[in-house]
């Protein structure tokens, strides 16, 4: 069985940029620099690797699909490239993968509009925390979404969304700091999501909207989009004076931490993490029969990190 993230739990997030040796010693994740430091694997949610000269032995890969560990890889360019996933986890995952394949193409495409309210929804929350513009005529689009948002509300609104957040002459294809940190977090919770996916025995190749035969994470790339408005409201709310500034390593690890934030779910305030394994598990009864109703997606409530419960 996947591991379950517990909505009490606050999980550790390793960001490692310096050069290192990571090693396993029992129960625990030994990354060894000038000073070692050695952490529980059972309370470790992601680890990112951000340096040339760091090794990992095979007792650390183990461990990550052992615990459920997202391990996430950089590229040149300095943003995540990969996640480590486990093999077939799940012990039913040819059952799971009939039931994508066979899903009721009407259910798919009334669960994506669902998808699609959650996300216009946040983003309008989004700006309404931020004191933007727009927060009316984005809350106006949720209402007009329809079965497979065949009238592209998500693009209208995210047209609308990205200049009345970051300013009017903002683009998502620009080079910066705003556009690094917003790929930067969408990464972390991309191959969070995905290796969340498999441990529930999805093939998140096969998606309910997204459709790409060069896309390995189709269905991730669904189940991100309300989870989205996290990054905007962090990045919004601490861009650097200077746009050409590169991410540091503080900005890096706070948007990995942005899987502790606490979001609004069905059952309860929880953090991130916690929220992406109750949506997952939503879209696996969703998969066994239940309508779109059953879909427990997030709402955004703000920055907050998650509290340990006492």
């Amino acid at each position: 069985m996947p591991p379950h993230w517990s909505n009490g739990v606050v999980w550790r997030s390793v960001v490692v940029n310096q050069p290192a040796k990571l090693k396993r010693e029992h129960f625990a994740l030994v990354v060894e620099q000038n000073q070692s430091a050695r952490v529980p694997f059972e309370d470790i949610a992601v680890i990112v690797l951000h340096h040339r000269e760091i090794t990992i032995t095979h007792p650390v890969l183990s461990a990550c699909a052992e615990y459920g560990i997202g391990l996430f890889s950089t590229g040149d360019n300095h943003q995540p490239n990969g996640v480590f996933i486990p093999y077939l986890s799940h012990s039913r995952a040819t059952r799971m993968m009939r039931l994508q394949m066979a899903i009721d193409k009407p259910l798919a495409k009334r669960a994506w509009a669902e998808i699609i309210k959650a996300k216009i929804g946040n983003q309008a929350r989004c700006l309404k925390l931020r004191s933007k513009q727009e927060v009316d005529r984005l809350e106006s689009f949720v209402r007009r979404v329809r079965s497979g948002d065949t009238e592209n509300m998500e693009a209208q609104a995210s047209a609308v969304y990205f200049r009345a957040l970051f300013g009017a002459s903002f683009d998502r294809s620009q080079p910066g700091w705003t556009n690094a940190a917003l790929d930067y977090g969408y990464a972390i919770l991309r191959g969070t999501i995905a290796r969340g996916l498999v441990a529930h025995g999805f093939l998140p190749s096969i998606g309910l909207f997204h459709r790409s035969e060069q896309n390995a994470f189709n269905l991730a790339d669904d189940v991100i989009e309300p989870f989205r408005p996290i990054v905007d409201l962090y990045v919004s709310s601490n861009r650097p004076a200077e746009e050409t500034a590169e991410l540091q390593p503080k900005d890096k690890a706070d948007l990995v931490a942005l899987l502790n934030v606490d979001v609004g779910m069905v059952r309860g305030v929880m953090a991130a993490l916690s929220a992406i394994e109750h949506t997952i598990e939503s879209l696996v009864r969703l998969h066994e029969g239940a309508d779109e109703e059953a879909l427990e997606l997030p709402k955004l409530i703000g920055l907050r990190q998650h509290q340990r419960e006492m």
